[in-house]
């Protein structure tokens, strides 16, 4: 079903973009790449040496010797792997480390779908199809929480609520790719939209790029 189809999907935490992304990749029947995932394994890879987070020269040293098996790790969805992603995310050598990867998956025939924070901007500007999830950052919090509390983890909802305005603000704030709608995308906002509705709001935007595409 799928002939040179490039999505790339784009948004804060928590927003649906994962579970739109990867609906969408089953549905067109191409491959998916959560990008989310690979910072998540760099971060936890720079914990698991017992080094610095904030240091950009040892989390690029991970970033470089990362093993594509580690995407596996149920220890990448736990929200401490979501935290470090987020601060070694910040620094440009992790993510020119990662870059040739994700853009060599952009580029595979046939098309693939991407989800991150800059796969409109950076990796994939010239995908067939950019959209731009997003949510109110009350609403993202609690699906956070939920999913937190459904996997056996204590945290408060307010403790979730600051983690998610602190992300938005270190992804959004960087100097290196920062979390940014491109210009050509169009922006889906899930605040209201439960996840059925959300992937068909979803699969429109997908088919009306392709009926312009010709």
């Amino acid at each position: 079903m799928s002939t040179d189809l490039i999505i790339a999907v784009d948004g804060p935490a928590a927003s649906g973009k994962g579970t739109i992304a990867a609906r969408l990749a089953a549905h067109y029947d191409l491959p998916y790449l959560d990008t989310g995932l690979l910072y998540r394994a760099v971060g936890l890879a720079v914990l698991a040496a017992g080094c610095d987070l904030d240091d950009p020269e040892q989390a690029a040293v991970a970033a470089r010797s990362l093993d594509l098996a580690a995407l596996d790790d149920p220890a990448l969805i736990g929200r401490a792997a979501g935290d470090a992603a987020s601060r070694v995310a910040f620094h440009p050598p992790v993510r020119e480390a990662l870059l040739a990867l994700q853009k060599d998956f952009a580029a595979q025939p046939g098309g693939a779908v991407l989800d991150g924070r800059d796969i409109g901007t950076v990796i994939a500007p010239e995908a067939d199809v950019k959209i731009y999830v997003t949510a109110d950052p009350d609403v993202r919090a609690e699906r956070r929480w939920k999913q937190l509390v459904n996997r056996g983890e204590t945290v408060a909802f307010e403790t979730i609520l600051e983690d998610i305005r602190e992300r938005d603000a270190r992804d959004a704030g960087r100097d290196a790719a920062p979390m940014v709608a491109a210009q050509d995308a169009v922006l889906l906002d899930t605040s209201d939209l439960a996840i059925d509705a959300a992937f068909e709001a979803a699969c429109r935007i997908v088919e009306e790029a392709r009926a312009r595409k010709g």
